[in-house]
């Protein structure tokens, strides 16, 4: 997660970039872009705000060594040389035409930047962007003409969200440059992660706390859910939130100790952890530190509602990982040959 607050744009380009695969080239600008203060102030959020609320950060990837990844290697002239900025950001957008080799992949402007003053990790560094805008909205003009005002449609950026973007930073671990990635038109998810960048998620403590609470998530809907019905999914999705949020390092036998009253339930949670791991080739770590930005946000994401088939709706807190045992009854009446929940309560809000 990056800071804008003292950011700047020192350098910015546009370039056209067509698609290689229906043969249409690309356009190359020759200067930098000087903004006036109204572009400026609206360009520098509209770049950067999407990483804001970033946790997760990728590395680069090569199968070989990743000093070979074009991306990576294009980003550290710019860092090693202010003078290469433009005949280098030719070079990226190039690279970005030789990788659009389907027709689905839309021809669009790259907008290429190098920032100063963004802050990661308590450090202030600089960073290059590179985003590319491939949908342009409508939008109404007003003008004077014979002393009358007419309207014409015009077509622009829409400010409000880029549709792929990327920022590396001018710093790096033991994995390589930190990369923050968003990709709002996923109509081709290799082209830009994949194949462009070339990046994979870091092995840090952010992706197994990532990778866990996925595991969780699917847990709950695949096994709990299908089996043993909302309740026990809720509970087992709001014990695990608790879990996550009074330890700051995860063993997962103490999580399963901690989360699961049934031996059963361990012994399924193992299996499917198994497959889990199979399916998507990574490893589950059995100890990790927590990464609470994380946490915080897969919170949000998670629904404990409880919806039946009769227009009712039960939801349940998942910052009160108990109420759900102790509070909601489910049984089952005969006379009626319907399932039913007894919700107990004190005072009605």
């Amino acid at each position: 997660m990056i800071s804008r607050k003292n950011a700047s744009i020192s350098k910015f380009i546009i370039h056209k970039v067509g698609n290689k695969f229906n043969d249409s080239k690309n356009t190359f600008s020759e200067n930098l872009v000087d903004f006036d203060e109204v572009s400026y102030d609206l360009m520098l959020p509209f770049l950067l705000k999407p990483f804001t609320s970033a946790v997760q950060s990728f590395r680069f990837n090569h199968h070989a060594d990743i000093s070979l990844n074009e991306i990576n290697s294009y980003t550290g002239q710019i860092f090693n040389d202010d003078d290469a900025f433009i005949e280098v950001s030719k070079h990226i957008a190039t690279h970005l035409y030789e990788k659009s080799n389907s027709s689905q992949i839309k021809t669009g402007d790259v907008l290429i930047a190098q920032f100063e003053g963004i802050e990661y990790d308590e450090m202030t560094i600089n960073a290059i962007g590179v985003f590319k805008i491939e949908n342009r909205v409508e939008f109404f003009q007003t003008f004077l003409e014979n002393k009358s005002y007419d309207v014409l449609v015009q077509k622009g950026i829409n400010s409000r969200k880029i549709d792929k973007g990327c920022l590396i930073l001018n710093t790096k671990d033991a994995e390589g440059p930190i990369v923050f990635s968003v990709d709002n038109n996923n109509y081709d998810a290799q082209y830009w992660t994949n194949q462009f960048l070339n990046i994979k998620y870091a092995d840090d403590y952010r992706q197994h706390t990532q990778d866990y609470l996925e595991l969780c998530k699917d847990f709950s809907t695949e096994v709990l859910k299908t089996s043993y019905g909302n309740q026990e999914q809720s509970t087992f999705l709001a014990k695990t939130i608790d879990y996550f949020k009074e330890n700051e390092v995860v063993s997962v036998e103490a999580f399963k100790d901690e989360v699961f009253e049934d031996d059963k339930h361990k012994f399924l949670f193992d299996d499917y952890k198994k497959t889990f791991e199979s399916e998507l080739d990574i490893v589950i770590r059995n100890q990790f530190d927590v990464a609470n930005a994380v946490v915080k946000k897969q919170k949000q994401k998670i629904k404990t509602e409880i919806k039946l088939d009769t227009n009712i709706q039960i939801k349940l807190d998942i910052g009160a990982p108990e109420a759900s045992s102790e509070y909601l009854e489910r049984g089952y009446d005969d006379e009626k040959k319907m399932h039913y929940y007894k919700v107990f309560f004190n005072v009605e809000g």
